[in-house]
């Protein structure tokens, strides 16, 4: 293919890139998307050639472009011997110009990440089965999954059109292609002859839940995987999407929901005098209130806090409005702050019972 390939490396080093840790090494040809991936151990430039060789290999086309980032593992003078003794052209991306590679980029998000995850791996064993991962993932991502490509981009001011071809897989395009000799054309159909979409998608699975296993990370992963057959695998894809995310790369983790104020309350001082003006005239709205406050003490609420008002307001009145409705069962239900006004309400309806004179509704 006349297009070069873009090359970049992921680093799965966690939250902190300090210390040794996995890499991994991702190709994707810009005219068709072919995108392959392989683990390495250590940023080292003799085992990127390696790795290079390695994919050069399994590629169903001739390499003969490579189009590196600025990454010290790239520019350097063994890749360099190595693309001239094998005669493939060399280039690099700008500087500070990641769009540069907007291909091989957009490709290390919905493949690499997705499914490799963010978590740091560090070993051997992590290195095997992240290899695992990656050679079922170039299949199932290249063979089976379909995607589709930019043909134009117009723009008419600042309205900006684009279109795109029919979504199909790499192989389809591929091919289609006239610059695909047929030898190629011949093993691509082999190749896609001898594939199962479920057998590849058990095996990702699989190499995930180890990939969990083996993160480096505070909490504690899943339990180790079986190996589970591809009926038993295909029986439970029935009731698996209920679980919603079922990468174990991805699991989320539990947070507690937060149940304390960021920021001091600006009403706090003036609270009860704002319950006063609602007790007088209980269609007050928030900003009416906040108009009162500003005459009074100007200097203390600027504008910007109305937001925070009409949120106290709307509080007060939901808290008001499920007292009379559920009664006493939904006090503990309330808000901190305007539990207090749900105990004066009840002080009145007793009055009311009493045959006492009650004040003015509240609503």
């Amino acid at each position: 293919m006349p297009a070069p390939i873009n090359v970049i490396m992921v680093a799965h080093c966690g939250k902190s890139v300090a210390g040794s840790h996995l890499h991994s090494l991702v190709l994707t040809d810009i005219g068709s998307a072919w995108t392959v991936a392989a683990p390495m151990l250590v940023r080292e430039q003799t085992l990127v050639t390696m790795t290079v060789e390695d994919i050069r290999s399994q590629l169903p086309f001739p390499l003969l472009g490579l189009d590196v980032d600025n990454d010290a593992a790239f520019i350097n003078a063994t890749l360099v011997d190595y693309c001239r003794d094998r005669g493939i052209e060399l280039t690099r991306s700008r500087a500070y110009k990641k769009n540069d590679q907007a291909w091989i980029e957009q490709k290390n998000g919905s493949v690499v990440r997705r499914m490799v995850g963010y978590g740091r791996l560090e070993g051997l064993e992590a290195l095997e089965a992240l290899a695992e991962l990656h050679r079922a993932a170039r299949l199932y991502v290249n063979f089976f999954l379909p995607s589709f490509k930019l043909q134009s981009k117009i723009r008419n001011g600042a309205k900006l059109s684009r279109k795109y071809d029919t979504p199909t897989t790499t192989c389809e395009r591929l091919l289609a292609s006239e610059r695909v000799t047929a030898e190629h054309r011949e093993r691509l159909r082999q190749t896609f002859a001898t594939l199962d979409p479920i057998e590849l998608l058990r095996r990702i699975r699989e190499a995930q839940n180890r990939l969990s296993c083996l993160e480096v990370c505070g909490a504690s992963g899943p339990p180790a995987p079986t190996d589970t057959g591809v009926d038993q695998f295909v029986r439970s894809l029935g009731t698996v999407w209920k679980k919603g995310e079922i990468r174990a790369t991805h699991r989320k983790r539990a947070v507690a929901p937060r149940s304390w104020r960021t920021r001091e309350d600006p009403f706090e001082s003036v609270w009860t005098t704002i319950q006063q003006w609602l007790n007088e005239k209980p269609e007050a709205t928030a900003k009416e209130l906040f108009q009162r406050l500003q005459q009074q003490r100007p200097e203390s609420f600027p504008a910007g806090q109305l937001r925070t008002l009409q949120r106290r307001v709307k509080e007060w009145r939901t808290a008001i409005a499920r007292r009379l409705v559920l009664g006493a069962g939904s006090e503990a239900a309330l808000m901190p702050s305007i539990r207090a006004e749900a105990t004066s309400l009840a002080e009145e309806t007793s009055l009311i019972e009493m045959g006492a004179s009650p004040q003015t509704p509240r609503i």
